[in-house]
């Protein structure tokens, strides 16, 4: 006999399953040895970019996802105010392992107005690896200031995507991430450019914690590990680029080291290496490091270093976080104008796999260097550009943002269900108090005048029949007694 227990069972069991089967690295779905790519975001808004601006699809901000050809060029259509910074990310990811070709396969990010006038030089994100494929992103922006003639004024504006190649790169359509975000206008005077020799160019030596954790790379922005200044470890594996962010404040400054061990048993000559039947030579581009600020702007390019089966260490030092850098012409310290969470991706060329065929521990030793200083004054909530104590909250116990979001909706839903609770037993409380009044009303027994030891009912009120006044004495049965 099936009860309705084992029917409930039942259905909790193949909910499982059918949840088990879409979990990434599931059997089914992905092998184990599989590089995952690149992970768009959950909510992000489906778009389809037109070849025309006349018919272009509006873009709000927020995450957006697309999809380009090689040789295409897509419009998306926005509507600015005549105040507001606008920043426009594109984030393009070929899959783990498409054969790419460096400095020839790149995407070009552009805004302009509607006559076709470009706002700003915008951007040319390209792969520099070795021919490895990794998610590479930039941004172009439509920025409001003194300094500046074109793009002031409020109307339409375009998003321009194109994308360039050769036809012996590998899978001819790639996925992309558009990032909309707009910076609030500022209440007083704008901050100058720093002056030259303001801050030291001296690329200072590596952290050397003892302690080390461990870190949880993602697949991109979206999922990518938080951290802060420390020594941590993590696990890479040929061909796998793993994101991690870390919260800067204004003012501050990264100093980073992302680091391989040696191959052991695994030398790139010698008799070792030919018994172990290993190829000689290096990796040219073995492991890369990117810096990417909180709009998705490269911080200068990535910086890739050889790999020849001993320690390796791939090195970038920024420039401190100022409104002003936005002025300077040099694109490492212009994207460092905004506090904010900033990502750093991290890349093993597929070839390494010669010396780790299983993988090997990542090393990364992150430094933010110097103390917080007060920001520009904004007119509005500085948002996504500002450092919160949450987000240092995070960083130190290495959540992801998803699991950081998860906290925060847990901790909603546990205010919410307490306040429920709170509201419900006082409910209960009044309606307990109600029910035990009116069973003790009804439970007075009806006298008349007269009765020994019983008081004399009250007078009866013109125009009253005696019912009602008996009534009002002992409360009604249906609801509260009398001024309850």
């Amino acid at each position: 006999m099936v009860t309705a227990r084992r029917t409930h069972r039942g259905i909790a069991v193949l909910a499982t399953l059918g949840a088990v089967a879409v979990l990434p690295g599931a059997v089914g779905v992905a092998s184990a040895d599989a590089i995952p790519g690149y992970r768009i975001a959950d909510g992000a808004t489906r778009v389809g970019g037109s070849a025309s601006n006349s018919d272009a699809p509006r873009l709000r901000p927020g995450l957006h996802t697309d999809r380009i050809k090689r040789g295409e060029k897509k419009y998306y259509s926005v509507i600015l105010d005549d105040r507001t910074n606008a920043y426009f990310s594109a984030v393009v990811a070929p899959p783990p392992g498409t054969k790419v070709r460096d400095y020839g396969d790149k995407l070009t990010i552009n805004v302009q107005d509607s006559s076709g006038h470009t706002c700003d030089t915008g951007a040319s994100p390209f792969f520099r690896g070795g021919g490895m494929a990794y998610p590479i992103a930039d941004y172009a922006t439509r920025r409001i200031g003194s300094d500046r003639t074109a793009c002031q004024k409020a109307g339409p504006y375009y998003l321009v995507l194109s994308r360039q190649g050769s036809a012996a790169s590998g899978s001819d359509i790639w996925p992309i991430e558009l990032d909309y975000l707009e910076e609030p206008p500022l209440k007083g005077s704008t901050p100058a450019r720093p002056g030259q020799g303001t801050w030291s160019t001296a690329t200072p030596a590596p952290r050397t914690d003892t302690t080390r954790r461990t870190a949880r790379g993602g697949t991109g922005f979206n999922d990518a590990g938080s951290v802060t200044s420390g020594v941590w470890t993590d696990r890479i594996r040929p061909g796998e680029t793993r994101f991690y962010r870390v919260p800067v404040d204004w003012g501050q400054r990264l100093n980073l080291s992302a680091e391989l061990p040696n191959a052991a048993g695994r030398s790139s000559g010698g008799a070792t290496g030919k018994a172990l039947g290993r190829t000689s030579g290096f990796v040219a581009s073995g492991l890369g490091l990117g810096v990417y600020n909180p709009a998705r702007g490269a911080v200068g390019g990535a910086t890739f270093v050889p790999y020849r089966g001993e320690p390796a260490a791939a090195k970038q030092f920024t420039a401190p976080v100022d409104y002003g850098n936005r002025f300077n012409p040099v694109n490492a310290v212009s994207a460092m104008r905004f506090a904010g969470w900033y990502y750093l991706a991290v890349s093993l060329h597929p070839d390494t796999a010669r010396y780790f065929p299983q993988g090997t521990d990542l090393t990364l030793r992150v430094d933010v260097r110097l103390h917080a200083k007060s920001g520009p004054d904004y007119a509005q909530p500085a948002g996504t550009f500002s450092v919160t104590p949450e987000d240092r909250d995070t960083a130190r116990t290495g959540r992801t943002a998803q699991q950081a979001g998860e906290t925060a909706k847990s901790g909603v839903l546990m205010t919410v269900a307490y306040a429920g609770i709170g509201t419900g037993v006082v409910l209960l409380t009044g309606l307990g108090t109600w029910t035990l009044v009116a069973r003790r009303a009804v439970a007075v027994p009806v006298v008349t005048a007269g009765t020994s030891g019983e008081p004399p009912a009250p007078p009866a009120v013109p125009g009253q029949s005696t019912r009602t006044t008996q009534q009002s004495q002992r409360g009604s049965q249906f609801g509260p007694p009398p001024g309850w």
